[in-house]
C-alpha cells in the first residue's frame, strides 16, 4: 500500500513546538538533544511495510519548505517575532537528523538527535506519520471512519443539547486517525457546535485554514532542556524556564506547565512575580481535582484572585470528565481544557499511546517526573533516581519557606 503524503504543510504542527523553538534558538542555540520514540500499548506490531511508509513519509517531509503565504500567517500571530518567522523562511527538516529501525519483534525505533532547536520540529510531525500509518495499515479504514463518525455526531448533539457547557481547544494532531480525519472533526465542530465551544486548535495548519485561534504555549522538553545545562541545579530548572519564557513573550504567551518536575517544586518558583506574569496554568498528571484546589489556594495566598486566572486541564480527557471539572471549578477560577485523543482518533479501535519524549541534551540524561507514576520517561533509571532526590531535598529543605 502507498499512501498519499500525510503531511503537506510544515505548519501542520501543534504551536507549542514553534513558541519553544523560538526561545531555544534565542536563549540557548549551543544545546544538542536527542528525542527517543516510545509505544505505551502492549502487544502493538509495526510491519516492514509500516516501516517502510513511514519512511517514505519521512522522506517527503523533508522536502516541505514554509510558503510565503505560510510565513505571512505566522506574522500575524501577535507573539511571533519577525526575525524567528526569517528563521523559518529558511528552515527545513533535514532526514539526516532523524534514525529509524525495526527490531524483528516488531518494535518501531526512532531517535531524533541535533541541535536542540532544530530537532524539536520533528516530534509532531513524527507521530502524525507514524499514527496514520498504523492505522491505516493495521485496520480496515473505512470501518474506522464509520465508527469516528457516529461518534462525532453523538458528540454535537451532547454539545447542542446543553449537556456540555464547556470550552475547549482541539489537541489532537500527535494522536490523529488521519490528516483528513481532523481536519473534519475540526470544521465540524467549528461549523455545528451552536454555542461555539471549541475555542481554538493547536495544528497551526487548521487554524490558518479554517479561520480558528492558535492555542498552545510549552510542553515538559521546555523545563528537561535546562536539566542539560551544567550551571542550572536540577531543582532549578522550572525557575530558569519560567524566566527565559517571560523574558522572550513578556506574559504575552503564558500559560505555565506545572508537572515536569512535580507541581509542588513548581510552585516553589510559581512566585508573586510570575503568578503576576503567567495568565495561568495547564495540568496534564495527577488528580485533577487536587491540583485545581493547590493552585486556587496558591493564588489566593498572594492575594491573587483565581478567578482572573485560566486553569486549563488536558490529560487524557473525554467530554464527561472535561464536564465534571468544568462544574466543579467554574466558580472558582477560567477554566477550559484541550482534549486531544479524543477528538481526532475516537474510532471504537483502541488509540496508539505513542510519544517522542527529549532524552539527552549535551549528552546529559534528562526526564520528566510528573504528579503521577507511569508518565515518567526516561532511559536512564539512575539519573531518573538522582532528579528524584533533587527534588525531594529541595521541598524538604524549604518545608514551610513558601505556600505549596
Amino acid at each position: 500500500m502507498k499512501l498519499e503524503p500525510i503531511v503537506r504543510s510544515l505548519l501542520d504542527i501543534d504551536l507549542y513546538k514553534f513558541n519553544m523553538q523560538a526561545v531555544m534558538l534565542t536563549h540557548h542555540p549551543e544545546l544538542t538533544g536527542e528525542y527517543c520514540f516510545k509505544c505505551r500499548n502492549k502487544g502493538v506490531v509495526f510491519t516492514r511495510e509500516m516501516f517502510d511508509e513511514i519512511n517514505a513519509q519521512i522522506d517527503h517531509l523533508c522536502s516541505l519548505t514554509f510558503s510565503d503565504e505560510e510565513l505571512d500567517y505566522m506574522r500575524s500571530i501577535r507573539f511571533m517575532k519577525p526575525s524567528y518567522v526569517e528563521f523559518l523562511r529558511l528552515w527545513r527538516p533535514l532526514k539526516n537528523y532523524v534514525e529509524t529501525d525495526l527490531t524483528p519483534e516488531g518494535e518501531l525505533i526512532i531517535n531524533i538527535t541535533g541541535p536542540l532547536y532544530i530537532a524539536t520540529l520533528f516530534e509532531i510531525y513524527l507521530l502524525e506519520i507514524v499514527n496514520e500509518v498504523y492505522f491505516r495499515f493495521r485496520y480496515d479504514y473505512a470501518s474506522l471512519l464509520k465508527g469516528a463518525s457516529d461518534r462525532l455526531e453523538q458528540k454535537i448533539r451532547d454539545f447542542n443539547s446543553g449537556k456540555y457547557t464547556f470550552k475547549f481547544a482541539e489537541f489532537g494532531c500527535r494522536r490523529r486517525l488521519s490528516r483528513e480525519w481532523m481536519e473534519h472533526v475540526v470544521l465540524e465542530f467549528r461549523d455545528r457546535l451552536v454555542n461555539h465551544n471549541m475555542a481554538g486548535t493547536s495544528n497551526v495548519y487548521l487554524a490558518w485554514k479554517f479561520g480558528l485561534t492558535p492555542v498552545g504555549t510549552y510542553a515538559h522538553e521546555f523545563v528537561q532542556m535546562y536539566q542539560g545545562i551544567d550551571s542550572i541545579p536540577l531543582a532549578y530548572t522550572n525557575h530558569h524556564a519560567m524566566e527565559d519564557w517571560y523574558d522572550y513573550y513578556r506574559g504575552d504567551n503564558g500559560t505555565a506547565l506545572t508537572d515536569t518536575v512535580t507541581t509542588d517544586l513548581f510552585l516553589k518558583d510559581f512566585n508573586r512575580a510570575m503568578v503576576n506574569n503567567y495568565t495561568g496554568v495547564r495540568h496534564d498528571s495527577g488528580d485533577p481535582y487536587e491540583w485545581g484546589e493547590k493552585i486556587i489556594a496558591h493564588y489566593k495566598k498572594y492575594g491573587v484572585d483565581p478567578r482572573t486566572k485560566l486553569l486549563l486541564f488536558s490529560d487524557s480527557l473525554d467530554f464527561d470528565r472535561a464536564q465534571e471539572l468544568y462544574d466543579h471549578f467554574k466558580d472558582k477560577a477560567k477554566v477550559s481544557f484541550g482534549i486531544g485523543t479524543f477528538v481526532t482518533n475516537d474510532t471504537g479501535a483502541e488509540p496508539l499511546n505513542i510519544v517522542i519524549k527529549l532524552q539527552y541534551v549535551n549528552g546529559r540524561p534528562v526526564a520528566k517526573l510528573s504528579d503521577a507514576p507511569g508518565k515518567e520517561m526516561s532511559q536512564d533509571p539512575e539519573y531518573l533516581d538522582y532528579l528524584k532526590r533533587a527534588v525531594e531535598f529541595r521541598l524538604e529543605r524549604e518545608k514551610g519557606s513558601g505556600p505549596v
